[in-house]
């Protein structure tokens, strides 16, 4: 009922829109996003294409994503796969020159999973000083903020950002930001207080310690588990000639320690430290972005060494523009060949009894060619091939395959 209704919506909203542009050609107007150097990552949700209806303060835009896959694991297959991984679409306002309104809603899988990730209001009192409140994407490492599909000549979300960070990863909250920029370099910061984890980062049904299984909770954008805000904090620094590298942190209570006054548990915490960056090789346009994170999770001693109390992993992307002419009749169409690098590793650390090396990680090689016919659309053919060892190290799952997809902004 509820994707009916959301689907019901935006049809409606489609229509009248363009029974309006009918009687008026110049109805919409096309709201380019900014590709400046004076961009830090901490400004996607504003670094995006939109289209403005008329003189109404309320722009509107969105991307999605599709892919058809051929993997096979160990040598087994389940066939050609087809899937609508997601649609978003953004709603923005202008109510004041220094109020703006952001929202991102995203439809998963065929409306399998409908999500507002992210639903603010910014308030800005200086450059360096900027209120927002709301559902507010919470800043670690780079591709919690910077995660829109066309952007990428990847298929696939990284293993370290989807499965051992909670990407994307949004709570109800409230805090400050702001950047400076002079000659060369930009500074920029962000600091928030919001709703944080629970109890499903160890009990979830991936039977291991997964921050991501904290998303599926229905409340967490209605109450905190244990009313102890979460604190997530990132600086960045970005040079216009060398890149931008940015440091982050996610920390807070996850348990629910004391219920009508009485105590149930100790504080549990949970703490997440990133590093990410990205650079142009100006010599040969060559893009490399990455990041890498760091978990510490205070698990308790009844449970099994198949909750890890320290995780890691990250990933590092390179694209190398090859052909940038008119081809297909695309006029500054760009053909680049990629590569991206992973690995995780949920249980960092040794088996007590017996000192051996605890096993459950996973690492991937994923080279690729895509084809943008413009900056907003990108056509992606990846090879994937990754490895994946349990927690006893037993020999490696091996799966392999292709991965043909479409990315656009419209």
């Amino acid at each position: 009922m509820k994707s009916q209704f959301y689907l019901t919506l935006c049809f409606w909203l489609f229509v009248v829109l363009v029974i309006q542009a009918q009687n008026d050609s110049t109805f919409f107007k096309r709201i380019t996003s900014d590709s400046s150097k004076n961009q830090l990552n901490l400004d996607a949700v504003y670094n995006r294409p939109f289209l403005q209806a008329g003189k109404t303060p309320v722009a509107v835009g969105g991307y999605v994503e599709s892919k058809v896959e051929y993997l096979q694991t160990d040598g087994v297959s389940e066939g050609y796969q087809f899937q609508m991984q997601r649609m978003t679409l953004f709603v923005s306002s202008s109510i004041h020159r220094r109020i703006k309104f952001l929202s991102e809603i995203e439809f998963e899988e065929g409306t399998k999973e409908i999500n507002i990730e992210f639903a603010s209001l910014d308030v800005q009192f200086n450059p360096m000083f900027n209120l927002r409140g709301g559902i507010l994407m919470n800043p670690i490492g780079a591709f919690n903020q910077n995660h829109d599909g066309p952007k990428w000549e990847f298929n696939d979300r990284p293993f370290s950002a989807t499965q051992m960070l909670p990407a994307t990863f949004s709570n109800v909250g409230m805090g400050i930001w702001g950047k400076y920029a002079k000659k060369n370099w930009i500074f920029g910061y962000e600091a928030y207080l919001t709703n944080g984890f629970d109890e499903q980062i160890i009990n979830n049904t991936e039977n291991k310690t997964f921050l991501p299984a904290s998303k599926l909770n229905p409340n967490r954008f209605e109450e905190n588990t244990n009313g102890r805000p979460l604190f997530t904090g990132k600086i960045a620094l970005r040079n216009r000639k060398f890149g931008e590298i940015g440091l982050s942190t996610m920390q807070g209570i996850y348990n629910k320690f004391v219920d009508d006054g009485l105590i149930l548990d100790e504080k549990r915490a949970v703490r997440v430290w990133a590093v990410d960056f990205n650079t142009t090789i100006n010599k040969w346009n060559t893009f490399i972005n990455g990041e890498w994170a760091w978990v510490a999770v205070d698990v308790p001693e009844t449970f099994t060494q198949q909750y890890g109390n320290r995780q890691s992993g990250g990933f590092i992307d390179i694209v190398q523009p090859i052909i940038k002419r008119k081809i297909f009749g695309f006029d500054n169409a760009v053909l680049n060949l990629a590569c991206r690098l992973e690995y995780v590793d949920w249980n960092i650390g040794t088996f007590k009894e017996t000192g051996d090396k605890i096993g459950d990680s996973i690492w991937a090689f994923v080279p690729a060619l895509s084809f943008r016919p413009s900056a907003q659309t990108v056509l992606r053919l990846n090879y994937r091939y990754h490895a994946q060892t349990d927690i006893l190290g037993n020999p490696p799952a091996l799966t392999a395959g292709f991965q043909l997809g479409l990315a656009s902004y419209f």
